[in-house]
């Protein structure tokens, strides 16, 4: 089911980039993509347009934080929707909630696993939620079991 998607792996540590990258054909993803930076991760985006981010959190000139934040601006990215997987060692709460008011769609925790990857991918792609926008919040709407009530949102959807 990967086989026509495309992966933009963003991150400044190439050796996590070249296992992603073996995780992500062994999964069957044939077009993946790879930035060293928020930076060039905006221009890969433009240019070849992947269905799936895969960004971490800590990386030099443009973070993983300004990268979802630009992204994710319905009124000045063509990219608002695209699917995005925050890979961090970062497991504070402040930025769990930080993560998530900033619009990601799953979050990796480093170290990670294949499988873990494959369960993030496989929810981005084949169980997808629908964006919504509430104030400055645009992104996925919350899943119910978890609610709205922890980011401070309803759940109304957006219109598209």
């Amino acid at each position: 089911p990967y086989s026509q998607i495309a992966v933009l792996v963003v991150d400044d540590d190439a050796y996590l980039r070249k296992i992603v990258r073996s995780l992500l054909i062994a999964f069957a993803v044939q077009r993946v993509y790879e930035a060293g930076d928020g930076a060039q991760g905006l221009e890969v985006m433009n240019q070849f347009r992947p269905d799936v981010l895969l960004v971490d959190w800590e990386m030099p000139m443009l973070n993983g934080a300004e990268m979802i934040r630009l992204v994710r601006d319905p009124a000045n990215s063509p990219h608002a929707t695209t699917p995005i997987i925050l890979m961090t060692a970062h497991t504070e709460r402040h930025r769990i909630q930080q993560a998530m008011q900033l619009g990601i769609n799953e979050m990796l925790v480093k170290p990670f696993s294949a499988k873990y990857l494959l369960q993030r991918l496989d929810l981005v792609v084949n169980h997808p939620r629908p964006f919504m926008q509430i104030g400055n919040y645009f992104g996925p709407m919350p899943r119910p079991a978890r609610g709205a009530a922890n980011l401070g949102l309803s759940t109304e959807v957006a219109e598209a």
